[in-house]
């Protein structure tokens, strides 16, 4: 799987995150997705073929295996990271919508009767020149805070809050698939088995089993980081956006106070 086209779309989507947001996603790549594509996939690569019972059976070890093990451990990871990132791709989608807006909105304008016809390389020239100007209004932060941030307000702020959620929804029910599928986080070393067409109960030996176990305890550990990150995150923007209100609604009774004394204070 091309995991570089994965990374690329939601750094750019991360643009417009907290930073809470790009230390998640920097534990996703550094700490998942590069470990799932290194190590771990080289660790469960053999997992099939050196799955061994004590029987001659044919079709009893494929039984058996699959009985075991439903899903892989590395397939059920992989498909766990591509729907938690899928949300992220959401914000983008929607910066994507209000940079077409803007420019129907700015074509509308010059196709306004009575406008003065351009020649067309001064129009296209305007056009681009109009194009950067747009782009670095999204990118470019509000005065008096940091330059790492950009300004989410709105349905834009709506949409990465939904996004997030989305994540720590997503993040649970893999989790949740995790220990129903598997019993444990242990990898035992040998599994019994009487599934047919076995004839009797067999013994059958697991490969690199220690190996797996650590691996499977680190993948769960960064995954539960991953859901307090995103948790913390939701917490973060719900508090920012009740104190802005706050502050809003008493800037509006400063200025209402103002301009009561001020009328009052009008001579007859």
């Amino acid at each position: 799987m091309n995991w570089d086209g994965l990374y690329e779309v939601l750094s750019g989507a991360n643009r417009y995150s907290t930073s809470i947001g790009r230390v998640w996603l920097s534990v996703l790549f550094i700490f998942r997705i590069m470990v799932l594509v290194v190590a771990a996939e080289s660790v469960w690569g053999d997992e099939q073929s050196d799955f061994v019972c004590n029987t001659l059976q044919p079709g009893c070890q494929n039984v058996c295996y699959d009985h075991h093990f439903p899903i892989s451990h590395v397939r059920l990871w992989a498909l766990q990271l591509i729907f938690v990132s899928t949300p992220t791709l959401l914000v983008g989608m929607h910066v994507a919508h209000r940079h077409r807006r803007a420019k129907r909105k700015r074509g509308n304008i010059y196709n306004l009767p009575g406008q003065t016809a351009e020649l067309p390389g001064d129009s296209v020239e305007h056009d681009e020149e109009h194009d950067v100007e747009l782009h670095r209004s999204e990118l470019r932060p509000p005065s008096g805070s940091p330059p790492s941030t950009i300004r989410m307000d709105g349905a834009l702020l709506f949409t990465y809050v939904f996004s997030v959620i989305s994540r720590i929804f997503i993040e649970c029910t893999f989790l949740y698939i995790f220990y129903t599928l598997h019993s444990g986080v242990a990898m035992p070393r040998l599994l019994k088995c009487d599934a047919s067409p076995c004839p009797n109960l067999v013994d059958c030996f697991v490969s690199r089993p220690t190996e797996k176990t650590v691996f499977t305890i680190f993948m769960l550990a960064v995954s539960a980081v991953c859901l307090l990150l995103n948790v913390a995150e939701v917490a973060y923007l719900l508090s920012r956006e009740c104190l802005c209100r706050r502050r809003r609604r008493r800037r509006r009774r400063c200025q209402g106070a103002t301009s009561k004394d001020i009328r009052t204070s009008r001579p007859c």
